[in-house]
């Protein structure tokens, strides 16, 4: 187990709370707790997660994710004597199960890096415009999001009346609560017309879906039922509400900053790198657009102006290939060595299409240095020093050119960047993005989603 020292205020009910966090690449269960009047939260069970070759698809497990999280949830079970007041779940947006007339799912679900919406976005572009699309969502168009993937599976001939639900809410269904879309989460699906806060009809009617298979748009922090079925009969999950808190891990994120600063930016470093702010309302002028921010939901009804940045997956996926030549490099022995490796005159393009792909990472690097007119690098595994200061000097340069155009676009000058997420830990990578800004940098929480789940849970 892990635990964390973010610190709440002890509500009149103290029994315990249960976060879950589906990741991409591992799901985390976390348990707060009330220790002579102050609070604990402990990581009780990670488990892997990755998605699977199936018939030529790439899925996720849906069945090992669930019977990790009730293993889990048991463990919570036993350790919490004194209860367990509530369950939250966040997660990865966009992908989602479909479901039978019993609510039970029709197949695994498919990965958002299945490449079968690649087509799907081009036929709905046909259909509706990108600039028509950005105007009603905010949402920059990405072959990832629900919209598309529902398309595909219309044009794989899955009838457009089949239910589906987004897989943080799903796994809420499967304990027991309504079948519902928590806004945070709903507005990366790209079918929310964000001046009503709910389903575009004109979207859906021009991508040929069927609003009634939509779920319904819930605030975050609603309840949504009551744990049930076999988890139900111990003790602990007997009274257990299920809380749609801000199902997106992202918007669970920046609801778990401790921001003292009057005006700050944000960076949610991972997989991804989100570099944005917490705004008001959306912003989805043409500027915006054409500099590739998206307008997303946000816990206390604000919005996550933010862009993209493909983040620590370039050095994942290098790290990946060197292992098969034997070299296990881990990502704090790349940052220790990448501080002694010489300063990159030339950055990557984060924005490359190429480096969103997986496999052989450093030949897809080399690939776009050729395209540049430059030097191609060693990519063998003893040359991964080199790789990672590339890497991470080029994160930083990026990180300093999206917060200026976010400056242009909304006027807000930050005072600081808070970091949270894995990439917090990085102190090189933190150093880099300072002195790339000329702000100062303050590190979140490493968990700050599971963080900001319960926070939202503790706020019922």
């Amino acid at each position: 187990m892990s635990s964390s020292s973010a610190a709440f205020s002890m509500p009149e009910d103290n029994r315990a709370s249960v976060a879950i966090d589906l990741g991409a690449a591992s799901c985390r269960v976390s348990l707060l707790r009330w220790i002579d009047g102050r609070s604990r939260i402990e990581m009780v069970h990670r488990f892997a997660n990755a998605p699977i070759e199936e018939n030529g698809s790439m899925r996720w497990d849906l069945q090992a994710i669930c019977h990790g999280i009730d293993r889990a949830l048991r463990q919570c079970a036993k350790i919490a004597s004194e209860g367990i007041r509530s369950i939250g779940v966040d997660g990865w947006a966009s992908d989602y199960a479909r479901l039978n007339a019993a609510g039970e799912p029709l197949s695994d679900p498919y990965c958002y890096r299945d490449p079968r919406t690649h087509a799907a976005l081009q036929q709905v572009h046909q259909r509706i415009s990108v600039e028509r699309l950005y105007a009603l969502t905010g949402v920059q168009p990405s072959a990832i999001n629900t919209l598309y993937q529902l398309y595909a599976d219309a044009t794989a001939g899955i009838p457009a009346d089949t239910p589906w639900v987004n897989l943080p809410e799903y796994i809420l269904h499967w304990l027991g609560g309504e079948r519902v879309a928590e806004y945070t989460n709903a507005t990366h699906t790209g079918l929310v017309d964000f001046s009503t806060k709910n389903w575009s009809p004109e979207i859906f009617h021009a991508a040929g879906l069927d609003p009634g298979a939509a779920p319904k748009i819930v605030h975050s922090g609603t309840e949504i039922g009551r744990v049930r079925g076999p988890l139900a009969e111990l003790p602990a999950l007997r009274a257990t509400r299920l809380i749609a808190t801000a199902c997106h891990d992202t918007a669970s994120a920046i609801a778990g900053i401790d921001a003292t600063a009057n005006d700050w930016a944000y960076i949610s470093s991972g997989t991804w790198s989100l570099v944005g702010a917490l705004i008001d309302s959306p912003r989805n002028s043409e500027q915006a657009r054409k500099k590739g921010f998206t307008n997303l939901g946000a816990a206390g009804n604000k919005t996550c102006f933010h862009k993209n940045v493909n983040g620590m997956w370039i050095l994942h996926q290098c790290i990946e290939h060197w292992a098969q030549d034997g070299k296990l490099w881990t990502v704090p022995d790349l940052i220790q060595q990448a501080e002694l490796a010489p300063t990159p005159v030339e950055a990557l393009d984060l924005e490359d299409a190429d480096l969103l792909l997986s496999g052989n990472m450093p030949a897809r690097i080399n690939a776009q240095r050729q395209r540049l007119g430059l030097d191609e690098m060693d990519e063998s595994a003893s040359n991964a020093p080199k790789f990672a200061s590339l890497i991470f000097h080029s994160l930083a340069r990026n990180y300093a050119r999206v917060l200026e155009d976010l400056r242009t676009i909304t006027g807000r000058h930050p005072e600081c960047i808070y970091i949270v997420g894995g990439g917090s830990r990085n102190d090189l990578l933190n150093r880099l993005t300072e002195e790339a800004t000329g702000l100062a940098v303050r590190c979140g929480e490493v968990e700050s989603s599971t963080v900001g789940n319960l926070k939202l849970q503790l706020d019922r």
